[in-house]
């Protein structure tokens, strides 16, 4: 079965949905992100990720619902992706219509990812569209792959 899967820009409601994502506990421990309390999550989303200029930020749908983002972002002078997607989506190709339509948009290279190395289907699915590894990082203690798009 195939399903409409599409980019847009991002909306206040997209907001609720994400935060409900990132409080999934499997999706969470997954990424190795923590959830954030409600109101640091949309201040966060509001000033640092739609209130800057240097991140491109999308919505993803399935179907014409709020399934995920996908954001990339400058830090140390290096280019990042990431992405988050309802667990709902996961495993039924969103993942990799939705960074493939977002790739032809950031055209920004090299592009960097730092999976954590538990979360083996993100792995799978950004080697899946070039990203090569490059080492390991750690953030808080736990392992987290870099992998750059060139």
């Amino acid at each position: 079965m195939s399903v409409d899967v599409r980019l847009r820009a991002v909306e206040q409601a997209d907001l609720e949905v994400f935060f409900e994502q990132e409080h999934d506990e499997e999706a969470s421990a997954r990424a190795n992100f923590p959830s954030r309390p409600r109101e640091r999550f949309m201040n966060h989303w509001r000033a640092n990720i739609l209130g800057d200029p240097d991140v491109l930020v999308r919505t993803v749908t399935v179907d014409g619902v709020t399934a995920g983002n996908i954001v990339s972002w400058t830090e140390e002078s290096r280019r990042f992706l990431g992405y988050w997607l309802g667990r709902e989506h996961w495993g039924k190709g969103v993942g990799t219509r939705a960074l493939t339509l977002y790739l032809q948009e950031e055209k920004a290279r090299p592009l960097h990812a730092d999976p954590h190395k538990a979360n083996t289907g993100s792995v799978r699915l950004l080697e899946k569209l070039g990203f090569r590894h490059a080492g390991t990082i750690v953030h808080d203690g736990e392992e987290h792959f870099m992998l750059i798009l060139d």
